[in-house]
């Protein structure tokens, strides 16, 4: 909404201010703030120390992390390949079979990641498919349910191409395969990556599902987080917070570098 005159712009920018400091910018630097305190009493920690920062970048908290890390990487990765194919498969469709898919890729995400973890439990437990115990049935509930959020993306992006460039190069002589990889996947690129980077993020604080399925081998860092907290290492647990936070941003801040250079490709 487009707002007129330096007073209303004000009232605009104090209401956003209102509203965004007290119900997000605040609960953050709450943890940050308690990631340094080594006692909280009162409004303000009485005690500022970097310890627990030395606890959550080694020993099991840097395991976790990697573990996170790997996790994310490789469920963000199975989740593109996965939901782009099948958005680019659902586009060939007529409204029908478009209806079908959509709802199929949206029951993940319409039901509780909890359900998600104990379906995934209950179907991996036995062979000839045994990942029960294993880090692959971590990696498979996060992909479950950031697969839905890359088929969604792709979908609408193919919504919106024109397809004058497609029919173009097929004119011209360009076989299918060469029009989805020479066209159509540039053209793509943008919110390709953007679907990378939400389902690296989704993944990365991931805790429901995975309570259900992780073994002691394959901790990632949000459940050494609820670990500390349910300890009562409410400092530790913050520390660790900020981490996950601080990775997970630096890695949305390289793949947002790569989506911007592909817009202007």
């Amino acid at each position: 909404m487009l707002l007129h005159g330096k007073a209303a712009r004000l009232i605009a920018q104090a209401v956003f201010l209102v509203l965004f400091l007290p119900l997000f910018a605040l609960p953050f630097l709450v943890i940050v703030v308690a990631s340094f305190a080594t006692d909280w009493n009162g409004a303000l920690p009485s005690g500022l120390t970097v310890q627990h920062y030395r606890e959550a970048l080694g020993g099991d908290a840097a395991h976790a992390l990697t573990v996170s890390l790997l996790t994310a990487v490789a469920a963000s990765l199975v989740a593109l390949l996965v939901g782009a194919w099948a958005a680019l498969a659902a586009h060939r469709l007529r409204r029908a079979g478009r209806g079908v898919m959509d709802t199929l890729f949206a029951l993940p995400v319409a039901v509780p990641s909890v359900v998600v973890g104990l379906s995934l439990l209950v179907a991996f437990s036995k062979p000839p498919l045994l990942l029960n115990g294993t880090p692959g049935i971590v990696i498979t509930a996060h992909a479950v349910l950031v697969t839905a959020f890359a088929y969604q993306s792709v979908s609408a992006a193919l919504a919106r191409l024109d397809p004058a460039c497609e029919q173009i190069a097929a004119s011209l002589g360009a076989s299918p395969a060469r029009v989805l990889w020479r066209i159509r996947i540039p053209l793509l690129l943008p919110s390709l990556t953007g679907a990378a980077g939400l389902g690296f993020a989704l993944s990365m604080g991931e805790l429901s599902a995975t309570m259900m399925l992780y073994p002691p081998s394959w901790t990632p860092l949000p459940v050494s987080i609820f670990g500390a907290t349910d300890r009562g290492s409410l400092f530790t647990g913050a520390a660790l917070a900020v981490v996950l936070m601080a990775t997970t941003l630096l890695v949305l801040l390289a793949v947002s570098r790569v989506r911007n250079r592909a817009s202007y490709r």
